[in-house]
């Protein structure tokens, strides 16, 4: 790969230098006593060298090792000073908190906490270090003179920020997936017609195919992939299909343990990770994508993994994607039948330019004729386009597009498409180069996540100051601004839970989840070009790497066993970032990371967390950590905005002096299940805006009641627990209503004796009213026998659930929420039916999944028949799941319309669920019938749209649906793929035998003699 420089990045870290040297914390504490000649001197000399930093980042990325030698001794002295100026904005912070009573709450040793506590001892050591700064700076200046950098403009900001997505239409992604359809045909019945050939010459399972697609960085070869991955004739034909991307380290174990984990595959603790993927391939025909492969040196490697994975069935095949031919001759043994992408053609990245360029209503005839010669420079690569597109989306006029024009350079094979991405990043404003050249310190293809990166800018000073603007709100115009650009990609909504928990893959939350994003790996390449050294992710091998530990600033660590690679006694330069994802292993040599800004660790029992060497710590995340209590020392990280602690299934208790952490912004204790109440004086947290979890504890238990929420201006989650403690006139002065970014809701009562404390469960639920605009809301154990008429007022919510509200007899006016999509019933043990005290026709809108769990009661979907109208009742939901309501005897009632022409009446049936996916009925005892297809005639399908059916444990049922009634119906399931029919005791017939379906999966007993018969012949079809 030809080399790139993008342009180093150092602008950003002086100019947060400058700014700190100026902060009014330092003049309010006269923590610079003595150092005031030194703080003007400091103050005057930067400028100076922002002044000409652009030139010298220019210059360096051209090559000139005398500028770019120069830049990193800039960088060095750079982030000494920012070290020594946030020493002494600590100090401001420690003396305001002494002064505020926090010295005699800790009841500790102070000089154990702060060995320069003593004025005279900090001034001196300070001073020391200060002037060594300023005599570096000096040489620096006289360098710089000798260069001859001149003053030269940034790349500014647009005026506009891109708000959402929304400004670039959703067809400019698709374009380059419609333009390799015929690729995407060519590989599916390449894969489907070896794979059938072996499966009817009984070829052995050994006989893998593998099936290369081959070529140069940037033609979309894993798009391509993930085309053929998703087919729907791929996905009917393989039984089990995998996706994982290699990239630059050929790890064999570590390759087959994120085989069976990324695809929530179960795996056995006690086996080895091949072991284990033999386990999950074993007797079965699958699809396994090994994208980004670059493995050529080490052919065993390759053979040793091939072995495990030749126990799979027979017509398994292996697609994967690399740019070098000789990684396919490896892995096929020949370059014959390897796949060769072609460039896409040039009307196709014409199209693609437009999309990005020119997206909006105007768009002049001059830009749009200039559009075929972009089109020419970008060498078949829709990356190359769509950066190329997103760049001039941000430019006007003629000139400006023919500047960016002139300044690129042609893509070629040796030069690929990297020159244009470098251009690209080039014209970003210095901090969001900075932002996104941070992101190398990720390994290539990790799934980041967004909030945490924004995060991690902010604790790194990478976002710079906005008098009204809040730093996440910036982060996200950042992130926004380089999505748009193409530097980041496939973002996706991910549970929660999904990372500690199996069963949350795939989960329906729309708003309990966290957004993540991958970088395209050539942009990965620009990223680490900017940074070169400063960054390094290590996954596998530590010994191997322990030479970055000479200049990285910025390390990633996923290794199970890091010891050795951290707690080394080799010199290296001041962490500040260290992003540990592995399970074992201590940091023992903390004094070592005096200058970490973000951290992330997790803690174990017999481990100790020494906040006193972490001063300057700002993102703290000890995430799924096994510790009680934190320490109480942790209350003198004055500058900590982000703790994590999510996950940490044993912490009881958070520090009592939490109240003096005035920076922190976001306290994350999801899933946090023995936290008992939270500290007294919350209240005085006001920076505060995520606060995801609140305990509320007791009245003699000396904490914080919910009224300390009262004047925090809290956004995203917010989990209520344990509110049998809680009075109505605390709720109300929780002032919930007034927090309008709160975006989810949870509401969580733990006491079992839910009648004796109805009255009080009403009372609060009452007064813990939110905003309008909420969007999720859950209630969990509330003892109320009905909610109050606010919730009716929620017209912006999308997804409810309510959970073992044992008591409670009737429903909200649920279907007057014109924005609800989600809605999860369960354990509602006294409701009888979803609608009730309505008497217009019912219909819920925009619902799209409906779930009905253990209501023993629950025997009607509405009290008087009256209330249907014409309209169906769900005409959205797509997925359905009713599990032990043993009380339902029927799904909802198709409706029907009578209409009369030539004197003929004719009914016609409309289904109650037209767009209807999948059904799950289980343990319904008292189910009989299928309402919704009897009793009625027409030619209108009673399930068109379903795809996947479940029946079990309905022991009543005898018919699906019920015979002779529907026979002017072509097919009851038309696009049933999948079904699944367990202990249907009472089940005689199958009336939709007409309408076979192409895809069968028959388990149990119980089933009806009509399909026993065909059974043989389903399964025949699918092979």
């Amino acid at each position: 790969m030809a080399e790139v420089l993008a342009t180093m990045v150092v602008g950003p870290l002086l100019s947060m230098v400058k700014e700190k040297a100026s902060s009014y914390l330092l003049d309010q504490y006269q923590v610079m006593e003595g150092m005031e000649e030194q703080h003007k001197l400091l103050k005057r000399k930067l400028p100076a060298i922002l002044d000409v930093i652009a030139d010298a980042e220019q210059q360096a990325a051209k090559q000139r090792e005398g500028a770019k030698a120069w830049l990193e001794e800039v960088r060095t002295v750079a982030y000494k000073a920012n070290d020594v100026l946030d020493e002494f904005k600590y100090e401001a912070l420690r003396r305001k908190a002494k002064a505020e009573g926090h010295y005699k709450a800790l009841g500790m040793d102070v000089i154990k906490l702060f060995p320069s506590h003593n004025r005279f001892v900090f001034r001196y050591k300070m001073a020391k270090r200060l002037c060594m700064i300023l005599q570096e700076i000096d040489v620096l200046i006289v360098e710089m003179n000798t260069f001859r950098f001149e003053f030269k403009q940034q790349p500014q900001m647009p005026m506009q920020w891109r708000q959402t997505d929304a400004c670039i239409p959703t067809e400019s992604v698709d374009i380059a997936s419609e333009s390799r359809a015929q690729e995407t045909k060519d590989l599916v019945h390449q894969l489907l017609k070896s794979s059938k050939d072996r499966l009817l010459a009984g070829a052995s399972s050994k006989d893998l195919m593998v099936l290369p697609i081959v070529g140069m960085g940037g033609l979309g070869k894993t798009t391509l992939a993930q085309l053929v991955y998703n087919d729907t004739e791929i996905k009917k034909h393989f039984e089990l299909r995998l996706w994982v991307c290699v990239s630059d380290d050929f790890d064999v174990d570590s390759l087959a343990n994120r085989i069976v984990k990324e695809n929530g595959c179960e795996a056995s603790g006690s086996s080895s990770a091949l072991d284990n993927l033999q386990k999950v391939v074993s007797g079965k025909r699958y699809l396994l994508v090994l994208d980004d492969v670059w493995n050529r040196d080490e052919p065993s490697k390759w053979e040793r993994l091939k072995s495990y994975l030749q126990h799979g069935g027979s017509g398994s095949s292996v697609l994967t994607t690399t740019r070098d031919e000789a990684v396919a001759k490896l892995m096929m043994g020949t370059t014959e039948g390897a796949y060769k992408l072609g460039s896409l053609d040039e009307e196709s990245l014409g199209k693609i330019i437009k999309a990005r360029a020119l997206f909006g209503s105007k768009q002049p005839g001059e830009l749009v004729n200039m559009v075929g010669e972009v089109a020419k420079r970008c060498a078949g690569s829709p990356l190359a386009a769509t950066a190329l597109g997103s760049l001039l989306g941000t430019k006007t006029s003629k000139q400006e597009w023919e500047d960016v024009i002139n300044g690129s350079t042609i893509c070629d094979e040796e030069n690929g498409i990297l020159p244009v991405l470098k251009l690209s990043y080039n014209c970003l404003p210095s901090y969001i180069r900075q932002c996104f050249a941070f992101c190398a310190m990720f390994p290539k293809d990790y799934e980041i996540d967004v909030q945490m990166l924004i995060h991690l800018w902010m604790a790194n000073g990478f976002i710079p100051e906005q008098s009204k603007v809040c730093p996440e709100t910036f982060g996200e115009r950042i992130f926004i601004e380089l999505k748009s650009r193409s530097f980041f990609q496939d973002l996706k909504n991910v549970p929660f839970d999904e990372k500690y928990f199996s069963y949350a893959k795939g989960k329906k939350d729309m708003y309990c989840s966290r957004i993540t994003c991958k970088i395209h790996d050539l942009m990965h390449d620009v990223a680490q070009s900017a940074m070169g050294e400063e960054c390094a992710a290590i996954a596998t091998h530590p010994s191997e790497r322990e030479d970055v530990l000479r200049s990285v600033r910025h390390l990633y660590l996923l290794i199970y066993r890091r010891e050795t690679l951290l707690n080394a006694e080799k010199g290296s330069p001041a962490f500040q970032t260290l992003i540990c994802d592995g399970y074992e292993g201590d940091l023992k040599i903390l004094s070592k990371y005096n200058s970490i800004r973000a951290l992330k660790n997790n803690i174990y029992c017999g481990s100790i967390l020494r906040p006193k060497y972490l001063h300057h710590l700002r993102y703290l995340d000890l995430s799924g950590s096994f510790f009680v209590a934190l320490p109480e020392d942790i209350s003198i990280l004055y500058h900590l905005q982000t703790l994590n602690l999510s996950y940490c299934h044993r912490l009881e208790r958070l520090p009592k002096q939490l109240k003096y952490l005035t920076a922190l912004r976001h306290l994350n204790t999801h899933r946090c299940e023995q936290l008992k109440s939270m500290p007294a004086e919350l209240g005085r947290l006001t920076s505060l805006q995520t606060l995801t979890d609140f305990v509320a504890g007791a009245d003699d238990s000396g904490c914080s009641n919910l009224g300390e929420l009262q004047n925090l201006d809290l956004g995203g989650t917010l989990e209520l627990s344990k509110l049998e403690n809680v009075t109505g006139a605390d709720a109300q002065a929780a002032g919930l209503g007034n927090k309008k970014k709160l975006t989810e809701l949870v509401l969580y009562w733990t006491d079992s004796n839910q009648e004796a404390q109805n009255n009080n469960h009403k009372e609060v639920v009452e007064g813990l009213k939110p905003h309008d605009g909420l969007k999720a809301l859950r209630i969990n154990q509330c003892g109320s026998r009905t909610f109050p008429t606010w919730m009716n007022t929620l017209k912006g919510m999308v997804e409810l659930k309510l959970f073992v509200c044992k008591k409670l007899e009737e429903l909200p006016a649920l279907w007057e929420l014109p924005a609800l999509q989600i809605l999860h019933l369960e354990g509602l043990e006294s409701l009888h039916c979803l609608c009730s005290g309505g008497t217009t026709p019912v219909t819920f809108p925009k619902l799209k999944v409906l779930t009905l769990l253990k209501m023993a009661k629950f025997e009607a979907w509405w009290e008087t028949h009256e209330v249907q109208g014409e309209e169906p009742i769900f005409p959205k939901v797509e997925e359905l799941e009713i599990k032990e309501c043993n009380s339902l005897t029927a799904l909802p009632k198709a409706t029907s319309v009578i209409t009369e022409l030539s004197g003929r009446v004719d009914t016609k049936c409309r289904s109650a669920f037209p767009a209807l996916r999948k059904m799950i009925l289980f343990e319904l005892t008292m189910f009989e019938r299928w309402e919704a297809g009897e009793g009625i005639s027409g030619e209108e399908v009673t399930f068109p749209q379903l795809e996947e059916l479940s029946i079990m444990y309905c022991q009543s049922l005898s018919a699906l649906p019920n015979g002779a009634e529907t026979v002017w119906c072509r097919s009851a399931f038309p696009a049933l793929r999948k079904l699944e029919l367990s202990s249907l005791s009472a089940l005689e017939r199958w009336g939709a035998a007409e309408g076979t379906p192409g895809e069968e999966l028959l388990r149990g007993g119980g089933q009806p003699k009509e399909l026993q018969e065909k059974r043989s012949h389903f399964l025949c079809w699918r092979t």
